[in-house]
């Protein structure tokens, strides 16, 4: 079975091109050119991976995932004509789990997307069950407990957490989390590590990832039992 993408963007030129691109690597591509009918086509389609521009006309693209992220974990790169730093960092921080700003290369794209496919398809070799002092993480159920409350992460800050807590105790620098997490073919910023470092401490807490200066993250539970 082919895997599905949604590509959302106003613009008919840039729908095209994607569309004609991605068809060739053997997906199904949907396509949407406002926000509405991205929620729909979310319900009815239910993509894979969706690729949604954040400047859309009506509900813009951030209103959009905010919407999707009620019933879908797919995949979102985001796409931007903006420059702004801020910018990228709220579509992340809104459930993202990656950005191409505009103007694009359709090949770094597709490379972008192909490692995404490549990363989820991977069969786990690690634990199913991660746990330290407070938190429980269960890889069946995609399921994450600090004490007894339940957490709801998207599925890039899930595998992040993940990675960190089977690297306890060591620091693992951005390059290496965006290999292990984002996979070897990623083209993007190191700085998307951050922004979703920063979301997952918005939900877990601050005192379990510790930024070290200069070199990256470590993953921290005082007296930590496996």
């Amino acid at each position: 079975m082919s895997r599905k993408i949604l590509i959302v963007d106003d613009e008919p030129g840039i729908r095209n091109l994607v569309s004609a691109y991605l068809r060739k690597e053997g997906y199904e591509i949907f396509e949407a050119d406002e926000g509405g009918r991205a929620v729909k086509a979310v319900h009815v389609f239910k993509p894979d991976l969706i690729i949604l521009d954040i400047m859309l006309p009506g509900m813009n693209g951030l209103e959009v995932l905010a919407q999707i992220r009620r019933e879908s974990q797919a995949y979102v790169i985001f796409l931007t004509a903006r420059t702004e730093e801020t910018d990228r960092i709220i579509g992340l921080s809104v459930g993202g789990d990656d950005y191409v700003t505009k103007p694009f290369s359709p090949k770094e794209l597709v490379a972008r997307v192909n490692a995404a496919f490549r990363r989820l398809q991977i069969p786990s070799t690690t634990q199913d069950i991660i746990l330290s002092k407070h938190i429980r993480l269960d890889r069946n159920s995609h399921q994450i407990w600090v004490d007894e409350t339940l957490l709801d992460l998207t599925q890039m800050e899930f595998d992040l957490l993940a990675t960190l807590m089977e690297h306890r105790g060591q620091v693992l620098s951005r390059e290496q989390l965006l290999d292990q997490v984002w996979g070897e073919a990623y083209y993007g910023e190191t700085r998307v590590v951050d922004v979703h470092v920063g979301h997952i401490r918005q939900k877990l807490g601050e005192r379990f990832i510790s930024t070290v200066r200069g070199l990256g993250y470590r993953f921290d539970d005082e007296d930590n039992i496996l």
